[in-house]
């Protein structure tokens, strides 16, 4: 590639780390390429964009490790002159994501998070059976599963009363959805085998779900690979905004 090619690159990306840095609480490593020229520069285009990170924190969610390629990017030129970059087409991307135990856990404490987790409502033989989580951990163990404990309200015929309980499961590949292969209550008087059924049917729902939305983003994790304490996911996205701070966070 000629030299004032890649000097138009450089100047680009340093730009592009600098506004993603911004949006960041902290990062160990942060590394941008932009595909483009000149001539695609002022037309606010680029063939692709390259992303590589190394401890990166949002909103208390760390991410260990993140490999980021799009396709090709098309945004609004004037948009960058007033510090904000505006998509004019949707952008398809793909990443390889590392998470570490310690860091997921953390997360699922965080206000953010919390916010976003759904409280359930299940149909047991025409009643409606709620469940709002309270406490989630998750463990990576060394054999490729993932085990949960948690704590979660169940509130029934208009009682309410807290359930601990553990789970273990199998995570998902390109070839197979996640599969349970435990539940036990291990506090509380348990669930009855209506209300294990009705919710096992709407973890099943959640997780065939061919995508999940997120603001501008819609994704879907394609490949979860497990090791002991860490996870590694495999995600295809289409953005159709940048997410900003003062936008959605």
């Amino acid at each position: 590639m000629p030299e004032e090619h890649r000097l138009e690159e450089h100047m680009l990306s340093q730009e592009a780390e600098r506004q993603i840095s911004k949006q960041l609480d902290g990062a160990e490593k942060i590394d941008v390429d932009v595909q483009t020229d000149l001539l695609k520069m002022f037309q606010g285009q680029a063939d692709g964009v390259s992303v590589a990170g190394r401890g990166l924190v949002m909103r208390g969610i760390r991410v260990q490790d993140i490999k980021l390629q799009t396709d090709s990017v098309a945004i609004n030129p004037l948009s960058v002159l007033f510090g904000q970059i505006e998509l004019n087409q949707p952008v398809n991307t793909s990443a390889r994501v590392v998470l570490t135990e310690a860091d997921i856990n953390h997360a699922l404490t965080s206000e953010f998070v919390r916010s976003k987790m759904p409280n359930f409502e299940l149909n047991v033989d025409g009643e409606i059976v709620g469940l709002q989580p309270q406490e989630i951990q998750i463990h990576l163990i060394d054999n490729g599963k993932m085990a949960f404990t948690g704590k979660v309200l169940l509130t029934e015929k208009g009682n309410t009363r807290p359930i601990s309980f553990t789970a273990q499961v199998f995570p998902r590949t390109e070839h197979k959805p996640i599969m349970l292969e435990s539940f036990n209550c291990t506090q509380g008087e348990g669930i009855s085998l209506e209300v294990v059924v009705a919710l096992m049917q709407k973890v099943k729902e959640l997780v065939n779900l061919p995508y999940l939305e997120f603001d501008d983003v819609v994704f879907r994790v394609k490949n979860m690979e497990v090791q002991k304490n860490s996870m590694t996911l495999l995600v295809d996205a289409r953005v159709t905004q940048i997410p900003t701070m003062e936008g959605n966070f």
